[in-house]
């Protein structure tokens, strides 16, 4: 990793970051939800076609992230969000920010990379290496769709299901 890094990290404190990014918002698939034994709740399904994309961040040692919402996922959108994570980097520490090969990584006229920052890309076709992976899948399973039919029920966003009934795990 030494070769990687500029002359001007050298005697830092290095942070190793990990990034990805996620679209969410399209018209997906349904999650499985929790529900009583036998009954087949109704879940909400968004038909909508509009997208964002999470650009997402995080040095696990620190415990500390950063994260952006962008209309789209390129070059511009990623110079943003290095711009976000640099303001996160310790001062006075270097952060190697591990990503994958997407085209918008890639350094180049377009993306601007702070001079705290220096990109680490993995190997082709290994997403089980980034952590972040593991957040999204998270997150989409828990915060971003329907989970849990309970919940649902007091929202009183499902009419067709009991008022309260035992949850069977």
């Amino acid at each position: 990793m030494k070769e990687a890094l500029p002359a001007s990290a050298t005697g830092k404190p290095i942070e190793i970051w990990f990034q990805d990014e996620a679209r969410v918002g399209q018209k997906g698939t349904l999650e499985y939800i929790w529900a009583p034994v036998g009954s087949r709740p109704r879940a909400v399904r968004d038909n909508r076609h509009d997208s964002v994309y999470l650009f997402g961040a995080l040095c696990a040692y620190r415990a500390v992230g950063a994260a952006v919402i962008m209309p789209a996922a390129n070059s511009e959108a990623m110079s943003v969000h290095l711009k976000e994570i640099s303001t996160q980097v310790s001062p006075d520490a270097h952060a190697v920010l591990v990503c994958d090969g997407a085209g918008w990584h890639q350094r180049g006229d377009k993306l601007t990379v702070p001079d705290n920052i220096t990109l680490l890309p993995l190997p082709a076709y290994s997403p089980e290496l980034n952590p972040m992976e593991n957040v999204w899948d998270y997150l989409r399973g828990n915060k971003l769709s329907p989970t849990c039919a309970e919940s649902r029920v007091r929202s009183g966003r499902s009419k067709g299901l009991a008022k309260k009934s035992p949850l069977h795990y």
